[in-house]
């Protein structure tokens, strides 16, 4: 049975205290001892899925549960589906004409932010934010020094190992991993590649990623070192290029959510779930870091709604990403929560709560991002392809690093 601890938060006593609710381009903050005669229509979108009667109308019933919590305003419910990944297309055109609240992915948050779709949040509910979720999760939705949005759920990958091949001990490392059993990786593929790098201190737009003059560091001895290392990976007659579509008879192989049932299916009873390993540089274990992104809930400051009742629309958005939502989420669709205090024993939550606490690093929400994909995809394509050597290795690091920065302003 999962174990869910306790931690409700009585959302009436946190208005009570009031709330910031300044708005994308600095939109004058707002009192949530708001006006006492309020009575709205809230308009909400959020995916198909979180509608449906099959997964209990998810959505449906946060939202008359919010109502109920706050009797002090009347409020009714207009719902409309929009996927998380499609917001910002949904928004862009004409803002003041989309929802006053939705479930959003967190990469769209500069275009978000760019056309006035979304409201920078403030006061408790950062508190709160900080409180719940690790650093990294948090960093998620933090945008040029704002928070938008509250995250309910984290988009990243971890490891599924057979556990008669591997201990528990063993999947601590890579290293000692490949020693036991055939493991599979996607190196050729960009959004895992970078996880080596940043094992041995390579970075993204600085050490959080919100540094766009920094650029992307993945050259110097650091990176040499790491590209070093994959030369012998992948070298190694235990080490194979794939998933766990690709690379049958792999003993271990990296992925997210998406790939648990085909996981069931590879091991069986003998599935194990575990944050990425540790690689050894140098002869010191570094911990390998997986991208990491967010859902999250959001409110629209350039709504008629939001304008005149922002502790409306920002309080709703803090109820669908908080503790209650997020553990009927979870019951009844598995998604995972952020929440920290959310305690579960079963073995996939557990795997992606502790990478998005110390095996990952938030994907940065920088232009210059769209400078690293087809670069890291080519270099580690040509690691597969042998054409990376321990005598090239230097040359080959330095025109990756060159090649991730090609339209970098210095």
């Amino acid at each position: 049975m999962r174990k869910l601890r306790n931690a409700m938060v009585d959302r009436r006593t946190l208005l009570s205290r009031g709330l910031v609710g300044a708005a994308a381009l600095g939109l004058a903050a707002c009192d949530a001892n708001g006006a006492d005669d309020v009575n709205v229509t809230v308009t909400v979108w959020g995916p198909q899925e979180d509608q449906s009667p099959t997964y209990g109308s998810w959505l449906q019933t946060q939202c008359e549960a919010f109502a109920a919590a706050h009797p002090e305003w009347t409020l009714a419910f207009k719902y409309g589906v929009c996927p998380e990944g499609e917001l910002e297309k949904n928004l862009s055109t004409d803002p003041s004409a989309g929802a006053d609240v939705y479930l959003f992915a967190n990469d769209q948050i500069p275009s978000l932010v760019k056309c006035v779709g979304i409201a920078e949040l403030g006061g408790i509910w950062v508190d709160e934010i900080r409180q719940r979720n690790s650093q990294t999760t948090v960093n998620t939705v933090t945008y040029q020094g704002g928070v938008y949005g509250v995250p309910y759920t984290a988009n990243t990958w971890f490891m599924y190992y057979d556990t008669s091949v591997f201990a528990p001990e063993d999947v601590m490392s890579l290293d000692a991993m490949l020693q036991k059993g055939k493991v599979a990786f996607p190196l050729d593929v960009s959004w895992y590649f970078a996880s080596f790098y940043v094992a041995n201190g390579c970075t993204l737009f600085g050490e959080d990623g919100d540094d766009a003059e920094a650029g992307i560091d993945f050259g110097g001895e650091k990176a040499i070192a790491v590209t070093n290392y994959l030369v012998d990976l992948v070298a190694n007659p235990n080490f194979t290029n794939g998933d766990v579509s690709t690379a049958a008879g792999a003993n271990a192989f990296f992925s997210g959510t998406w790939d648990y049932e085909k996981a069931i299916d590879a091991f069986g009873d003998n599935l194990g779930i575990a944050p990425a390993p540790t690689i050894t540089i140098g002869g010191e274990a570094k911990q390998m870091k997986a991208f990491a992104g967010s859902k999250a809930a959001g409110a629209n400051p350039s709504t008629a709604l939001y304008r005149e009742h922002p502790e409306v629309a920002v309080a709703l958005a803090a109820y669908l990403g908080g503790d209650e939502a997020q553990r009927a989420h979870y019951e009844l669709r598995t998604v995972i929560p952020t929440d920290e205090n959310i305690v579960l024993t079963d073995k996939l939550a557990m795997a992606q709560m502790d990478t998005m606490s110390y095996a990952s690093i938030v994907q940065p929400l920088q232009d210059g991002m769209s400078n690293y994909w087809t670069p890291a995809e080519s270099m580690g394509k040509e690691l597969v392809g042998r054409k990376v050597t321990h005598e090239n290795a230097a040359q080959k690091t330095e025109a990756m690093n060159v090649a991730m920065n090609s339209s970098v302003v210095q």
